[in-house]
């Protein structure tokens, strides 16, 4: 097929989840930028999430909130790189508060805090159980509403575009990609940034779309790009079990967070649900081994049914479908590939190791979840680093810290 040539663009983004949209309203005005979706805009990873979004209630709650995340990665974490996403919390909460987003609140109107599992404490805000097509949502509204943001729907990145810079070095000048009609076209920019999720559609079952099979990686490996831990790869312990094929619908930890609890076929409970990822999952799957089944059953008999009604709505509906209601009965469950903690390396900036490129979301790794992701960890994450990308795209993160510059409309209100 022939390539064509399209007008550049300052930046190119490829994704279209929280990260890459919240790295667009993050650069500074008049910065034009060319965003890709390897498929239709709300398919991405980021709509699917279910739990929450972490937050630092406090002072007191830095050090829990720093143990818990270093615990659940089995302290393989960058120490630096958790510092970042923690004292960037409240900033960026605030900031999507004030770009529309509704999180649940308390009488008082405070937000409320949920908890999941390897959590200390509630930490995490929630608007029901979408609380990742809540925030997506509204930041692809505020940047549909940016002049010189164009996204193109159904473009699938295939390469990028390499040449000097200006020491001679290899750098990054855009990506090659194909569009819904077959045709090749290359993209040119000053800088790329790739925020095209994980690898979920490469595993059988996974919660992930099938879309997401790691071309930044691929496309990494074959330059020389670096990458790192990419089989840090975490099982979710519960997803829906019905036996068809396709994607795997998750039931959320945050489940778990307010009682439900693992049962087998007796009917006992036979783990700590609260434990980080991988440990429930190694138990759920020696359950099954001993019992010779492949589900267990999650129970939501100790979890108020307002709970139920109200944050597990969705849940609720879905499991519905399958013939179980929670409010009445366990429903099965099974773990699930759900996201690669290793990826692209990135550095604090999200720099990649190629001049000009860079990454952010399950695409990079910069060290945030080490080997095991603490649960909601990474909505923020993704937020934060993409903003990161974003301040140093623009040359200059000091100024970008002090006045918050980004590129939404005045008029969008909290």
């Amino acid at each position: 097929m022939n390539e064509k040539r399209e007008a550049d663009a300052d930046v190119i983004i490829v994704g279209c989840g929280v990260a890459g949209l919240y790295c667009a309203l993050n650069l500074p005005a008049g910065t034009k930028v060319t965003m890709l979706s390897k498929g239709p805009v709300d398919e991405c990873d980021s709509m699917l999430a279910q739990g929450g979004i972490c937050v630092e209630r406090d002072d007191e709650d830095y050090g829990p909130w720093f143990e818990d995340t270093m615990r659940a990665g089995h302290y393989e974490n960058r120490r630096e790189s958790v510092d970042m996403m923690i004292r960037s919390s409240r900033s960026v909460i605030d900031d999507l508060v004030r770009l529309g987003v509704d999180f649940e609140r308390e009488d008082d109107g405070s937000l409320s805090y949920t908890r999941e599992g390897a959590h200390s404490r509630p930490r995490i805000c929630y608007h029901a159980d979408i609380t990742g097509k809540e925030i997506t949502t509204k930041l692809l509204a505020r940047v549909r509403e940016l002049d010189g943001v164009t996204i193109l729907e159904n473009t699938c990145m295939r390469d990028i575009v390499v040449g000097p810079d200006d020491g001679g070095r290899e750098a990054c000048e855009g990506v090659v990609a194909t569009r819904p009609d077959g045709s090749n076209v290359r993209l040119l920019a000053q800088d790329t940034v790739w925020a095209c999720g994980g690898v979920g559609g490469l595993w059988d079952r996974s919660t992930n779309y099938p879309i997401l099979t790691g071309d930044a990686c691929r496309i990494a490996e074959r330059h020389g790009i670096r990458l790192e831990h990419m089989d840090y790869v975490q099982i979710h312990p519960t997803s829906l079990y019905t036996g068809k094929p396709g994607r795997a619908f998750l039931i959320s930890e945050s489940c778990r967070g307010e009682g439900a609890v693992l049962i087998g076929a007796d009917g006992r409970r036979f783990c700590d649900e609260l434990q980080p990822r991988d440990v429930v999952t190694a138990a759920i799957r020696e359950q099954m081994a001993k019992e010779g089944t492949d589900h267990v059953r999650l129970s939501f008999e100790h979890v108020e049914p307002d709970v139920v009604r109200e944050h597990f709505a969705n849940i609720r509906e879905r499991c519905l479908e399958e013939g179980y209601d929670i409010l009445t009965e366990p429903i099965p469950v099974v773990p699930a590939q759900h996201y690669l903690m290793g990826g692209v390396w990135v550095d604090l900036d999200s720099a990649t190791s190629m001049g000009h490129l860079y990454a952010a979301g399950e695409t990079s790794c910069n060290g945030v979840h080490g080997r095991n992701r603490l649960a909601s960890n990474s909505l923020l994450e993704s937020l934060v680093f993409a903003r990161r990308a974003a301040w140093a795209i623009s040359r200059d993160v000091t100024d970008a810290e002090e006045d918050g510059a980004r590129r939404v409309p005045e008029e969008v209100e909290a």
